[in-house]
């Protein structure tokens, strides 16, 4: 039985662990460097506080300019303010700021340095695809995200493997620059910087992992924080689905910081693709088209194969039946009566 304390513990050991790995990754490329311990440390770590607060000043600024987001003024959306505004008083949130993406795919996302002044963006593919009642279980979804403080964590903690995967590729390519110019000295200069590259490269997967692990825990939290909010479990159940099978026929390639939106681009063609591939296995009545029941089956036999749950290891979200499973959970205790919102995260 998961509780929120477990989020925020979960999200302490994900930093305390990709810190300590990322600590002795600067003391390796010290040693190998043969800096002066101090000094080569001070200058390492005082580089990486520098972008991850960099990261952490200019992400908001970054995620605006690129999404082509349109902020709402008062009044040009009621229903939209007001859904939000119903949702963030029960959640005890500060109103979020409102903006719309000018994109056709189903999808929705919050971003910002603080509680106080996150965004809630929303595609214009959202607005169009999806009821009224769809996106209220979105809405409470990304308010969820800003209620765990999702989004501050995970721009900070992504800034880590960022690092490494930097410091790989420049190791990597200077070592084979300078082994390549100096076969016939016995300079070892570019034999440690490839070391330093292939640990970086090593530190880069591990601290990666550790992120991606927290980014699919916090959307199950996420999830299930909607499911209470609303009250109405289908409502996100429903909007999950058309949400995948929108992005999954989407002939856009999927964009930057897919950790932050409700659904992954990727993830969602690779899981309706798998799902097509075998299309006639699951017809199960053969009429050529997978209903509702027979898409269920399919997904849920699909998230139980190895080659998704190993390459789930890699993944910003849940597979999506595993999500619509834990909400149907959620649905059955409340249609016997007998739940209550202090407990919402039982079935995380």
């Amino acid at each position: 039985m998961a509780s929120l304390s477990q989020l925020k513990f979960a999200m302490a050991t994900s930093i305390f662990l990709s810190a300590f790995i990322f600590g002795l990754f600067v003391f390796v490329i010290v040693y190998f460097l043969q800096l002066d311990v101090f000094t080569g440390l001070l200058v390492a770590l005082g580089g990486s506080a520098l972008f991850i607060l960099f990261q952490y000043a200019v992400g908001p600024a970054i995620v605006a300019a690129t999404t082509r987001l349109h902020y709402l003024k008062p009044g040009e959306n009621p229903w939209l303010e007001s859904t939000v505004k119903e949702l963030a008083d029960k959640s005890g949130l500060s109103m979020p700021r409102l903006a719309v993406v000018p994109n056709d795919t189903p999808n929705a996302f919050t971003f910002g340095r603080s509680a106080s002044n996150a965004t809630l963006a929303v595609h214009e593919g959202l607005l169009r695809q999806l009821n009224e009642a769809e996106i209220r279980g979105v809405i409470a979804h990304e308010l969820g995200h800003v209620k765990h403080k999702d989004y501050v964590v995970m721009t900070v903690l992504s800034a880590l493997p960022l690092i490494a995967y930097i410091i790989a590729q420049v190791a990597l390519r200077a070592g084979a620059f300078s082994s390549a110019g100096r076969r016939n000295n016995k300079d070892n200069s570019g034999v440690a910087l490839i070391i330093i590259g292939v640990i970086s490269f090593a530190v880069y997967i591990i601290t990666f992992l550790i992120v991606m692990r927290l980014s699919r825990l916090r959307e199950h939290y996420a999830d299930a924080y909607s499911a209470y909010v609303t009250g109405q479990p289908r409502e996100l159940e429903s909007a999950l689905a058309k949400i995948t099978y929108g992005l999954s026929i989407s002939p856009k390639p999927p964009e930057g910081a897919r950790a932050f939106y409700i659904e992954d681009p990727a993830l969602a063609k690779q899981e309706v693709q798998h799902i097509m591939d075998k299309k006639d296995e699951y017809d199960l009545d053969h009429n050529g088209v997978l209903d509702e029941r027979e898409l269920e089956l399919a997904m849920e036999k699909e998230s139980k194969s190895t080659w998704v749950q190993m390459n789930s290891l890699f993944a910003t979200h849940p597979p999506t039946f595993k999500r619509i499973l834990l909400l149907k959970e959620i649905e059955q205790e409340m249609s016997t009566g007998n739940y209550s919102n202090d407990k919402m995260y039982r079935h995380v």
